[in-house]
């Protein structure tokens, strides 16, 4: 059986350093997804997605490893933001008008018929309370700018700013599609100030 892949440490998409831009082409991927919207912190909604995301993620990874002897690590959990008025993410930060859709990455060679399996598994024991709602969707991003960020979520705005308000526009670029972040640190268990973080945007020449 070949070793297990890692993909933080396969993919240049999970590479950034902190304190510099970086336009790199992020490849077509699938993940496992749930929409959600509100404040992150109070929502309901945004905990049940997290934890309905996981168990199908983990039946996936071992129907690989045992069906398909390609075993691999549980990629880190991503996210997408938006808002009507995205001074929400920057200026104002007003949580509750944001939307999202919480995702984890999971491998090519994962088809629908081993997500479809992999529901029903994670439905037959300690049904997740929002299962009915995670889907395995692609995402096409194409060509991004992204930043990795140390520190709380709330510390975010201004490197947000400079992203969008400076870096972008003065490189001949223009934002498209929703804003990304990849969660290197689990941030249910590491202290806001540790919290290491991608911040990615989709762009698109002028």
């Amino acid at each position: 059986m070949p070793g297990k892949v890692d993909f933080r440490r396969n993919l240049d998409a999970y590479r950034a350093e902190r304190g510099r831009f970086r336009v790199l082409d992020v490849p077509d991927m699938q993940y496992l997804v749930v929409d959600g919207h509100g404040d992150p912190n109070t929502s309901p909604d945004f905990a049940a997605a997290v934890e309905s995301l996981y168990p199908v993620a983990y039946k996936l990874k071992f129907a690989s490893k045992q069906d398909l002897g390609r075993d691999y690590v549980v990629p880190p959990l991503e996210g997408l933001w938006w808002a009507e008025d995205m001074s929400a993410f920057t200026s104002a930060r007003d949580k509750s008008s944001w939307d999202w859709t919480m995702m984890l990455m999971v491998p090519d060679w994962i088809d629908h018929a081993m997500f479809t399996t992999a529901v029903e598994r994670a439905r037959a024991r300690n049904r997740p309370p929002r299962l009915d709602d995670v889907r395995l969707e692609p995402l096409s991003e194409g060509m991004c700018v992204q930043v990795l960020h140390v520190g709380s979520f709330d510390d975010e705005a201004a490197v947000l700013a400079e992203l969008h308000d400076d870096y972008i526009p003065s490189h001949g670029l223009r934002m498209v599609g929703k804003h990304h972040e990849i969660y290197l640190s689990d941030f249910r268990r590491a202290a806001p100030d540790k919290r290491r973080t991608i911040l990615r945007q989709p762009v698109t020449a002028g």
